[in-house]
């Protein structure tokens, strides 16, 4: 599905690196000292119940809520001060909970409001491409974004993000709320992204679909990484996800 797509961002280095992040709302402190990696390459989540500061993390990597401490390095730059825009520039895209779609803009004009090729790429997404990849979308062009079910906003969502062509793509809960055969859609289209190289970080609760996806996971604990490791390595450890992911 995604031959022509060239397979970039593949080498085993570091893209992003979080050391030491602290951050609040107001007086109330959400993030202590947070370390995680995410290799060029792979694909990494982040799990953890509610309010345990899984969104707060990503807001801090993309300064939209400011590091109060600590570190946030981007493709070797040192970014926790930087604006919002100025971070999405460096290669960053956003999937945010929610969706957040344009509502008054047709399918096709979401798409393009967010095209740029800013590291010069060749094999780019573009229309073709995410039609490929969501051949919904192709048949709801013309449509607004208000009029798409919560399914086809979240293929939009993604598709919008990868327009961006982006080095990291960032997905805040990929898959919540979606109907069952939507989100068989969603993994099968995430499986293809990280064969093509495209490197991914996901906040999702679904983590049988999760273990035969993510190459590192990051167990967070109000406001803390309490725990690190590969699927494997979480398979063997019942505990912990009964302790930090059950109900």
């Amino acid at each position: 599905m995604l031959k022509s797509v060239r397979l970039i961002w593949v080498s085993m280095k570091s893209l992003l690196q979080i050391e030491d992040l602290q951050a609040a709302y107001g007086r109330s402190q959400v993030l202590f000292g947070v370390n995680l990696e995410v290799q060029s390459g792979t694909v990494v989540s982040l799990l953890g119940r509610n309010g345990m500061g899984k969104t707060t993390t990503i807001r801090s990597i993309l300064g939209m809520t400011p590091a109060s401490s600590g570190k946030v390095r981007f493709s070797g730059q040192e970014v926790q001060q930087w604006p919002t825009y100025r971070i999405s520039r460096l290669g960053i895209g956003l999937v945010p909970e929610g969706r957040q779609i344009f509502p008054l803009l047709t399918v096709r004009e979401n798409l393009f409001a967010t095209a740029a090729n800013r590291h010069n790429l060749s094999g780019v997404w573009d229309l073709e491409k995410v039609y490929e990849l969501f051949p919904i979308l192709e048949e709801r062009k013309n449509q607004l974004g208000l009029s798409l079910s919560g399914g086809e906003q979240q293929m939009l969502a993604i598709g919008r993000a990868l327009m961006t062509n982006p080095k990291l793509l960032i997905l805040d809960e990929a898959t919540e709320g979606l109907a069952p055969l939507i989100r068989e859609e969603i993994w099968r289209v995430l499986e293809a992204l990280k064969k093509s190289g495209q490197s991914i970080f996901l906040i999702d609760k679904n983590l049988e679909q999760l273990m035969r996806l993510v190459d590192q996971h990051f167990l967070m604990e109000r406001g803390r990484i309490v725990w690190k490791g590969t699927s494997n390595e979480l398979r063997q450890k019942p505990e912990l996800i009964y302790r930090y992911l059950g109900v």
